[in-house]
């Protein structure tokens, strides 16, 4: 029962949007601007450095919570990464924001972040040389996504099995929310972020 209701709370406190309620503050629902996404990349494009490193603290922060949140009371590892999974769901289908949310790659990192931080370093350097070489930040996290079941081999021996079906859930799950990236890169119509390269 206290593993339901922790999970529970996983999901609303994902549910806290940080591009919509810092939005809010200023007047703007960044979902009706730049590609439409919830997340610190549009919040960049669109609203500024300033704006766009308030919605990525946020973002990490509420993984980091969930992490700490299935670590309390007696929690294992395992439950605490279903509570970054269930917070990740609530950034992506956040319940306080008509289930329109961002991708959920900062809160999935927040939560590594609490779990598993020796895996932190190799996939920040993936994703930035994939990044720097082609200027696409979606192909840049969907490449470090697809890294994180490699990522369990960091993990104690006992609890790598937890690990790699977290890393596995975890990256079909961004593959799902960068479907829309996939199609544009496909299409060759993918947004560059120039200024990375």
């Amino acid at each position: 029962m206290l593993a339901l209701a922790k999970l529970l709370l996983a999901y609303l406190l994902g549910s806290l949007s940080g591009s919509l309620l810092l939005g809010r503050l200023r007047g703007v629902d960044i979902r009706t601007q730049g590609s439409g996404n919830a997340g610190g990349t549009n919040a960049l494009r669109t609203q500024g450095w300033g704006f766009a490193l308030g919605v990525v603290a946020i973002d990490l922060g509420k993984g980091a919570l969930a992490a700490w949140l299935g670590l309390a009371a007696a929690g294992a590892p395992p439950l605490a990464l279903a509570c970054v999974f269930a917070a990740t769901l609530g950034h992506v289908h956040p319940l306080y924001f008509g289930f329109r949310g961002g991708k959920g790659a900062a809160t999935l990192a927040g939560g590594l972040a609490v779990l598993l931080p020796p895996a932190l370093a190799p996939l920040l350097a993936l994703w930035l040389l994939v990044l720097l070489a082609s200027g696409y930040v979606g192909l840049a996290t969907i490449c470090a996504a697809l890294a994180l079941p490699f990522a369990a081999l960091l993990a104690p021996p006992p609890l790598r099995g937890a690990f790699a079906l977290f890393g596995v859930a975890a990256a079909l799950l961004v593959l799902w929310t960068h479907r829309g990236n996939l199609a544009r890169l496909r299409a060759g119509t993918e947004h560059r972020f120039e200024r990375a390269r």
